[in-house]
């Protein structure tokens, strides 16, 4: 497995990298990256913004919102976040179906190897939590030949941050309706440090695979190749229209089959 450790990458490229190495490569790469530049919204493929993001507040203070390639919900990001990205070819991982919830059970274990000792991890639905609180929450998407699982470990969060994003509209049982500052918790409460997390995860992927170190400059562009990111970062025009029409229709986005 190539290993790209990245640190304050902003969220928008980093996420056109994994969706070019899914789409265009087929070698297993694992992706972390150390927080990111600037507080930014992340929604699925398929997510309304009108029912996910409090858009005024988001217009007025300037919040960048990006719809991602792969599904799964809504969070903000910033320097706070950890980014944990899995990309791998269907054989990568003996045995392993390359379906949702087989991949989600899979990566509960590695990352239980990952916190163990540390706090009473659970993998809770499709999100990573210690005890019921949420402390990482992940997105998928699987094509004909390969798998990402992509992760937003909350080492940190802004409170005033919360604010941009709206209670979701589904949300998994055990969370209970709570609002966002019950429901979240920080692993900076349970580990001594970030670079303990990021050790761990790389041992903890050493026991499946071979890691290899790769420079991220050794990495092409996702501008200068013919690769075409779905990734897009909204424009205020696309956030205001959100605002005249609540009910706005998601954008459905086929997985390559």
């Amino acid at each position: 497995m190539n290993l790209i450790l990245m640190k304050s990458t902003p969220i928008l490229h980093q996420l056109r990298i994994e969706e070019k190495l899914l789409r265009s490569s087929s070698e297993n790469w694992c992706i972390i990256n150390d927080g990111t530049s600037d507080p930014t919204i992340v929604m699925g493929v398929s997510g309304k913004v009108a029912e996910l993001v409090n858009v005024e507040p988001v217009i007025r203070d300037g919040i960048p919102v990006i719809r991602r390639f792969s599904g799964g919900g809504t969070v903000i990001v910033d320097v706070g976040t950890v980014f944990v990205t899995l990309i791998c070819s269907k054989g990568a991982v003996p045995g392993l179906q390359p379906f949702p919830r087989p991949i989600m059970d899979w990566s509960g274990g590695l990352y239980g190897r990952v916190f163990e000792g540390f706090a009473d991890f659970h993998l809770r639905e499709n999100d990573y939590a210690f005890g019921n609180r949420k402390f990482g929450g992940n997105a998928q998407s699987i094509t004909k030949d390969r798998w990402i699982h992509h992760t937003s470990f909350l080492w940190d969060y802004d409170v005033k941050n919360m604010e941009y994003l709206k209670q979701p509209m589904r949300a998994p049982k055990y969370r209970l309706e709570r609002h966002h500052l019950d429901f979240l918790c920080r692993m900076k409460d349970y580990l001594p440090c970030r670079s303990t997390f990021i050790e761990k995860t790389i041992a903890a992927l050493s026991s499946h695979f071979t890691v290899k170190p790769v420079d991220k400059k050794n990495i092409t562009d996702p501008i200068d190749t013919k690769h075409v990111s779905s990734t897009k970062l909204l424009t205020k025009e696309d956030l205001e229209a959100a605002l005249s029409s609540p009910h706005e229709s998601s954008v459905v986005q086929q997985l390559q089959l």
